[in-house]
């Protein structure tokens, strides 16, 4: 055992050169070691054998995998803990192969991706309400200053939706993975439209229905549990949105996704899709570490394309883009928000789902803001119209219409605080 250990500190010290990371891991035993004299962060590695996986695997895929089921203790504040680990990752770099996913390939049929989405999204409706905002709105916010507080910058983010769609009175939206109904309910009260939501979360269907009625909307929004597929309708709808959702689709799947989009929008209707990417093209077949520890835990057979695929899978089905914007800085502090949110109420949290399941979502969520930030992933909304013919369909002549003469901000730093 104590073989084990000198090769792995050996390793590191050789392989992290110069750089001091600010780490000491305390092994089985009670021996003790420090990276350097500021020790922002503590590893316990309970067992050698969890040492042993550490020298031979993926090691962000490891030390998720470690914390979530015990074998490692983390003391310290997510962003120290997310860069040592990524430090200890370039002292254990893996061969490309073998970091093939960033989430896994399955096969996507509809009783997979049913059961995919609801691993994923029927934990508790009270868990989500936690740490989202009032609105339930589980994607990226959208940030004027990045100062703004959670529930303000997904008013935004919803708004600039409805904004950037050119939503009319009277208009029927189509929102494809509606969640808990946020957007369709601020749409409806804000723009006055008719509108149908899908998903296939039972939680988010019982809840999504039951807010429909409280808030008056049930005339006006129809909430279906169903898989995008086996939507019926045809030329029917004005605008359809669909926002963090086409991650779970699949790649090869993209060309059927984008051609039912197609089919039931009428002619010049517009469609927003909205979701993560890939950073890199060659990134849709190889991430970095990491991607083993989220396919395992949190998206089971998620996908995300680069750019490049949604747009050519778009062109490929007669919708003409109009309009992208990268919203990566955005995702990294609606993750942050969401992690602060998670950890001030941690004790109800482990009530609900007990400690495996929190320190799943509270480690998912800091890792994916690090990888935001670090530019391993990005988030891209692509607004497109459905042009069949040769004539040009009416629209802005320009972006202003989106932001309602709104100022312009500079950008803020990322403030992660004390999370």
């Amino acid at each position: 055992m104590k073989d084990l250990r000198d090769h792995f500190l050996s390793h590191i010290r050789k392989s992290a050169g110069n750089i001091a990371l600010p780490l000491r891991i305390r092994f089985w035993d009670g021996h003790e070691y420090d990276f350097a004299s500021d020790i922002r962060v503590v590893m316990e590695f309970r067992s050698a054998t969890f040492l042993g996986r550490l020298l031979t695997g993926s090691t962000l895929d490891v030390l998720g995998e470690g914390y979530v089921e015990g074998d490692l203790g983390l003391e310290g504040r997510y962003q120290d803990i997310l860069a040592v680990a990524e430090g200890l990752g370039e002292a254990f770099p893996q061969p490309r192969k073998g970091l093939i996913r960033f989430f896994g390939r399955g096969k996507h049929s509809r009783s997979s991706d049913a059961r995919n989405i609801r691993y994923h999204y029927d934990v508790s409706n009270d868990f989500y309400r936690l740490w989202l905002d009032r609105n339930m709105v589980y994607s990226c916010a959208y940030f004027h200053t990045g100062r703004e507080d959670i529930d303000t910058a997904q008013e935004q983010k919803l708004d600039h939706i409805c904004r950037k769609l050119h939503l009319q009175p009277g208009e029927k939206l189509l929102d494809i993975g509606c969640g808990w109904g946020g957007l369709l309910s601020w749409a409806a009260r804000h723009y006055d439209i008719q509108g149908v939501g899908v998903t296939l979360s039972e939680m988010q269907y019982a809840f999504a229905r039951e807010r429909m009625e409280a808030e008056g909307l049930a005339d006006r929004i129809e909430i279906r549990l169903q898989d995008y597929r086996d939507i019926p309708e045809r030329d029917h709808f004005d605008k359809v949105t669909s926002v963090g959702m086409f991650e779970h689709v699949g790649r090869s799947q993209l060309p059927g996704y984008f051609s039912v989009i197609q089919r039931v929008l009428r002619e010049g209707g517009w469609v927003l899709n909205h979701g993560i990417t890939a950073s890199q093209q060659d990134d849709e077949l190889g991430h970095h570490s990491g991607s083993g520890f989220i396919d395992k835990y949190v998206f089971p057979d998620g996908e995300i394309p680069h750019l490049w695929r949604v747009v050519h899978a778009m062109a490929g089905q007669n919708l003409e883009v109009l309009d992208v914007e990268n919203l990566r800085p955005h995702y990294a502090q609606t993750l942050i928000h969401w992690v602060r949110r998670l950890e001030a109420r941690k004790e109800e949290a482990l009530r609900l789902v007990g400690p495996k399941s929190y320190r799943i979502w509270a480690i998912y969520m800091a890792g994916c803001a690090h990888a935001f930030w670090r530019n391993w992933s990005c988030l891209h909304q692509v607004l497109a119209i459905k042009q069949a013919g040769e004539a040009l369909t009416a629209r802005p002549w320009e972006r202003r219409y989106q932001y309602g003469g709104g100022k312009d901000y500079l950008p803020a730093e990322l403030d992660w605080g004390d999370i």
